[in-house]
This record gives structure tokens, C-alpha cells and sequence, in this order.
């Protein structure tokens, strides 16, 4: 974040007085930010000469910008990282990335059980900061060109730390102004938690390299996140599709965001009526993109597309970007085939941190990255993604393991066969169903959720349909047949 953390003290020398985060506790200026960005830099300068390999705990608020900045101004890396991260979560995240530093809050600290013999330098406190540091500081030589690390949840259980680099970032940053019209001052809204890659680029560092203002709310409620947009006059943000149909629902929905130049929707399944009827209450115009933490919002459609474009497809890729579908021995289908989707282009990730190293992408030979994502691309070069290869469901933007969730349901007593398929829903994008083969012995909604609470089974991965059936369809050679059993379920969900 070298660079960024330059043009930051170049905006203070030029304008110290301007506002350039609104937060939960108030307007914040760029001498503001800056001061203590640089008395954090200067404590850890103090420790070491090297380069910082820094987590820091990342929320909705001026001091994410300001700890991001100080990292850079050191030249480090960064690793954001929820302050609700758990104890376990946070260890595994120390595994991957082996930092020499550690910046939070001391009851967030507490809370992620930092290994104060780990981080046994204490090197000050600075807007409610502390700032820990291992005896050696060991530059960020490891990392290549990797300068940010962020978590995503992926579809494997454990949480991915990506590491990506800022010229990523900054590609990112930019192809998302240009798209959408941006410009120096305008508003934008950091409402999705600034500990993902996603949201860090377009939440924090997009308006940040804009020369905007970042705009955040404590804690996401669709009434918050409304009155914010009206109140801060926001002009462009990014939502899960969840959170903007949440909008459209809560009172004051029907006073028109005139301020909004478009809202960016992605990172889970869309239906193209649900969107557009949002978007005509809203008074705004949404962006359906395809995007994801390893190669940073690769698609976007244009505000002055057509309806049927802009919420019925995901966008063409950034210019640069290169997205092809390939066909089941690498060739790239014709327009309008499925195929599995590669993608190519400038915010391509380091890696994988493992090991306190970047674990390199498995690409194909001429350099493209796998999605696993089955899509459509037409003729005009426009993107339909069809669902993913990897049997996950996402809901409300998380992604929910199907094996794990239909392994955990098998093993109830009473149930003799489980298939878990995706239902469709206006507001959470998907949500989980059961289809049962019993034993004879009743199986409820209320049975099955009943025993996994006993269990211990994650609560947001629980079915929240369960339907008892004679027998699990079956494809010709008799295995589980899931494309019927999802038909089934969706009738069976329907009211």
C-alpha cells in the first residue's frame, strides 16, 4: 500500500481539512488520518528498519485507513482481518501468514488470544491502537509483489488468505471508476465489512485512490445502510445481492437515491425481476458483476445498458481482463456454450499465504486461472454464470458446503439418504433444502435442526426446507441425479 499511503500525504499537504471518512463516530479529515498513520509508521520504524509483514484489525472506520496507511508508509504488507475473526480463525490466519506485527484494539486483541510471548514487544498505542511486534521484523521479501492479504471463506471449510498485490488493486480501483463514472470527491459507501478482498479494494482503497470519501455505518441494517446513502449523498457502492434487495424493502425505500451514479451487485445468485424491481423503487440503477478475491471484479456491465443486459447477465470483463469458457479438454467453446470459466488479466493474486510464503495459483499453461464457475459468453463478449462446478450453495453472499451440510444431516437418526440442493429466493439469492429418505420415523424441519443445534452444526448452514421423500431421483446408471432433485425441491418449496 506504498503507493496509496503517498498520494494520502500529498491530499493532506494539499488539503488537511477536507473530509475523507465518515464513520460511526463522526466526519474524519485527511490530517486526521494521516497523523496517526504516521506516528504508528514512526513507532515501528523506532523497533525496525525493515519492512513490516503487519495484521491489523479491520472494521468499518478511519482507523482501517489509517493502519493501511501506516503499513505503506513503512513499504509493508498488510493483512486485514476481522475483529470478530474467532480465536481459531485467527490462529489458522497467524499460521498462513507468519506476521511480525499485530495491530488492534487491546479487547480485540483479547479476543483473537494474540500470543502476547509471539508479539512481546509493545510499541504504543495510537487511535485506540496497540500496536505489538515480534523482536525481528524480517521485511516483506517473501511475499514478491504481494502488499495485502485479506480472508475469503472459498468452498473448503477452512478460510483462504489471498494475497494480492496493490497494483491489483489499483487496476481494480480504476476500472470500476471508469465504468461507473466516478469522480474526485464523489461519496462512496463501505457498508460490506472491510476484512474481505473485495471490500477493502472497492470499500477502502477505491475511494481513497479516488480522492473521495469513504462513507461506513457500525453495523449493517438495511434502514442504516439507506439512511446513510440519502444522508452522505453517496454516489456509487458495492452490495451482495442480498444486502440490495434489503434496501428496497424498509421504510423510506421509495425516496429516489439521486445521488447514486449505480450500485455494483455480485458475489451470489441473481434474479433479474427481484433486481429490477429494486432498482426502479430505489430510484438507482444496479450492476450485476461477476468477481472473485483471486482475480479482483473482473466483469461490470455499464449504467447505460439495457435492463435486460445489466441485471440479466454479469457484465463484460474489464479492459485487460480476459474471461473465456473451455469446454471439457481445455477448448474454448463456442458463443453461447457452457463452459468452465478461466479468467486472465491484470488483478490476477500473489497466491495462497501458506507458511508465512505465497502458495502461487495453479494456472493452465498460457497463464489462465480456473474459476470453477460454469459460464455462457456470447457473441458481444457479455457473461451469464451458469453456477459453480464445486457443489456449494451461496446464501445471503456466504458459501455453504454441500457435502459437509448433507454428511451432517445423513448421520441423523431416521434418515436413510440426504440430498442437500439450492432453492431459490428473492432475497438471499439461495437457501438450503433437504430432500429425506426416512426409515419410517418422522423427519420435521423442527427434528432435523433440533439435532444439529445438539450437534453443534453451524447455524447459517442449517436446511431451512426439509422434505421427506420416498426415494432420491436417480440418472440412468443410477447415481444420484441432482439436477432432478433440485426440480423437486423447488416445487416442493413453492407456496
Amino acid at each position: 500500500m506504498q503507493t496509496l499511503a503517498q498520494e494520502l500525504l500529498k491530499r493532506r499537504a494539499e488539503t488537511p481539512d477536507e473530509v475523507v471518512v465518515v464513520d460511526p463516530a463522526g466526519e474524519h479529515t485527511i490530517d486526521e488520518i494521516m497523523t496517526a498513520a504516521t506516528r504508528i509508521a514512526g513507532l515501528i520504524a523506532e523497533h525496525s528498519e525493515n519492512a513490516p509483514t503487519a495484521v491489523v484489525q479491520a472494521d468499518n472506520t478511519w482507523q482501517t485507513v489509517a493502519l493501511v496507511a501506516a503499513v505503506g508508509l513503512r513499504g509493508g504488507l498488510v493483512a486485514v482481518i476481522s475483529p470478530h475473526a474467532t480465536e481459531s480463525e485467527f490462529g489458522l490466519a497467524i499460521e498462513d501468514i507468519d506476521p511480525d506485527v499485530v495491530i488492534a484494539a487491546d479487547r480485540v486483541l483479547e479476543h483473537w488470544g494474540v500470543d502476547t510471548a509471539s508479539f512481546a514487544a509493545r510499541l504504543g498505542v495510537e487511535g485506540g491502537r496497540t500496536v505489538l511486534a515480534a523482536s525481528e521484523i524480517r521485511g516483506v521479501e517473501r511475499w514478491g509483489d504481494g502488499r495485502v492479504i485479506a480472508m475469503t471463506s472459498g468452498s473448503t471449510g477452512r478460510a483462504k488468505c489471498v494475497v494480492q498485490s496493490e497494483a491489483a488493486l489499483r487496476y481494480a480501483a480504476r476500472s470500476t471508476v471508469d465504468a461507473n463514472g466516478l469522480v474526485r470527491g464523489d461519496r462512496i459507501g463501505a457498508f460490506v465489512p472491510l476484512s474481505s478482498v473485495a471490500a477493502i479494494c472497492f470499500g477502502m482503497y477505491l475511494p481513497m485512490y479516488l480522492g473521495g470519501t469513504m462513507v461506513c455505518i457500525e453495523k449493517w441494517t438495511p434502514a442504516a445502510g439507506l439512511a446513510a446513502m440519502h444522508d452522505e449523498r453517496v454516489a456509487w457502492t458495492m452490495l451482495v445481492p442480498t444486502m440490495a434487495l434489503q434496501l428496497s424493502v424498509v421504510a423510506g425505500a421509495d425516496q429516489p437515491l439521486s445521488e447514486m451514479k449505480a450500485m455494483t451487485v455480485g458475489g451470489g445468485p441473481m434474479n433479474i425481476r427481484a433486481l429490477h424491481d429494486a432498482e426502479v423503487k430505489l430510484g438507482t440503477t444496479f450492476l450485476r458483476v461477476f468477481g472473485m478475491s483471486e482475480c479482483l471484479g473482473h466483469t461490470t456491465p455499464l449504467p447505460t445498458d439495457a435492463v435486460d443486459v445489466r441485471l440479466g447477465r454479469d457484465g463484460r470483463p474489464f479492459p485487460g481482463t480476459t474471461v473465456r469458457a473451455v469446454d471439457e479438454d481445455g477448448k474454448v467453446t463456442a458463443p453461447g456454450l457452457v463452459g468452465d470459466a478461466q479468467v486472465k488479466g491484470p488483478s490476477m493474486f500473489v497466491g495462497y499465504a501458506r507458511g508465512g510464503v505465497p502458495d502461487p495459483p495453479e494456472l493452465t499453461a498460457d497463464g489462465f486461472l480456473p474459476t470453477g464457475d460454469l459460464v455462457e459468453i456470447d457473441d458481444d463478449g457479455y457473461l451469464l454464470v451458469m453456477g459453480r462446478q464445486k457443489q456449494i450453495i451461496i446464501r445471503g453472499g456466504r458459501n455453504i458446503d454441500i457435502n459437509e451440510v448433507e454428511s451432517a444431516v445423513a448421520a441423523l437418526p431416521g434418515v436413510v439418504q440426504a440430498c442437500i440442493v439450492p432453492v431459490p429466493d428473492d432475497m438471499l439469492g439461495e437457501r438450503v433444502a433437504a430432500l429425506i429418505v426416512s426409515d419410517g420415523q418422522p423427519v420435521t424441519l423442527e427434528s432435523v435442526t433440533g439435532q444439529l443445534d445438539e450437534a453443534g452444526f453451524p447455524r447459517f448452514k442449517w436446511p431451512e426446507y426439509v422434505f421427506e421423500v420416498e426415494d432420491l431421483p436417480q440418472n440412468r446408471v443410477g447415481k444420484l441425479s441432482r439436477p432432478d432433485a433440485v426440480e423437486i425441491a423447488r416445487r416442493l418449496a413453492q407456496p
